[in-house]
């Protein structure tokens, strides 16, 4: 959300709020916020008002949008490998493929083996995620 733009904490946790991210813990967002200032990834200045107290304001660094991306690159690789889960999950259920034709088709299963046969070794997109020392955040 930063990355679409910089953000007062408090606006930034109801924008959370309406994702359904955040419920009753706003103080988990302003930690979260101070945590990633401390690893360099956000960055926050004091903005003063005539109309009240001052608020800080944060946005992301650059390095910030770099792991971000990587973030993105990482999360994209998992939805793949979720996707390819779920339709061999599908096809394993009685009427899973009747239920969700559409899984079989995205994932070239129109005919109920696989791109690659029956859940042979080699199925396409399926690859480690996050490796050792990684994390998910960011």
């Amino acid at each position: 959300m930063l990355r679409e733009r910089s953000d007062h904490g408090y606006d930034l946790v109801n924008r959370l709020r309406q994702l359904h991210v955040v419920d009753g813990d706003a103080g988990a967002v302003y930690r979260a916020l101070r945590g990633l200032e401390r690893d360099g990834l956000v960055r926050s200045t004091w903005e003063t008002s005539d109309a009240g107290p001052a608020r800080r304001t944060y946005q992301l660094t650059h390095s910030g949008v770099a792991d971000l991306d990587r973030q993105a690159v990482l999360l994209e690789a998992t939805h793949h490998t979720l996707h390819v889960f779920r339709g061999r999950y599908e096809r394993l259920i009685p009427g899973g493929a009747d239920r969700h034709p559409e899984r079989q088709e995205e994932n070239g299963d129109v005919h109920g083996g696989g791109r690659h046969g029956h859940g042979q070794p080699g199925d396409a997109g399926v690859h480690p995620t996050i490796g050792a020392g990684e994390r998910a955040g960011g």
